[in-house]
């Protein structure tokens, strides 16, 4: 269980903190939600404490762990070139599984493909999205500014 104060990451927008447990009335039936504040966002979500699992809300994950995610970001190697379709599949299942490193991984194949050949519509669109998933779970972190966390997020060439 999940308490108020705690930094959790919502696969869906992003890091954010748990500011309320509130007991609502949903089409006729009582449940407990957890509001979470997403500042990258700056949006507010309710999600049902019982669905928490299910959505893919999870801990953030440690400062430690975060180092050890970027060291591979920044030394992992090319992976072998998949069609679109293929590609764009498995880095959606990536992004949906929430962890940082599956997340990570995206970002790094996204950036490289970039570099080599402008990236679809798609494509961007997945790139900018899952960058600030993952700027939003960094800030709250090692309480980096969005540009540091986003600098962090770089190839280097």
């Amino acid at each position: 269980m999940y308490q108020i104060g705690e930094k959790v990451f919502y696969p869906n927008h992003g890091a954010g903190i748990i500011q309320a447990i509130e007991e609502k009335i949903v089409l006729g039936k009582m449940q407990e939600y957890c509001v979470i504040n997403i500042p990258i966002c700056k949006m507010e979500i309710m999600i049902p404490v019982n669905s928490l699992k299910k959505c893919g809300v999870r801990s953030i994950v440690n400062q430690r762990e975060m180092e050890d995610i970027l060291l591979d970001f920044h030394h992992s190697e090319d992976q072998d070139a998949l069609p679109w379709k293929e590609r764009f599949k498995l880095n959606t299942e990536k992004i949906k599984t929430g962890d940082m490193r599956d997340s990570i991984e995206v970002v790094h194949d996204l950036l490289l493909r970039n570099k080599e050949k402008a990236l679809n519509v798609s494509e961007k669109k997945m790139l900018h999205d899952v960058q600030r998933f993952l700027i939003s779970e960094m800030i709250l972190v090692d309480d980096l500014t969005e540009n540091q966390a986003a600098d962090l997020l770089k190839l280097s060439s």
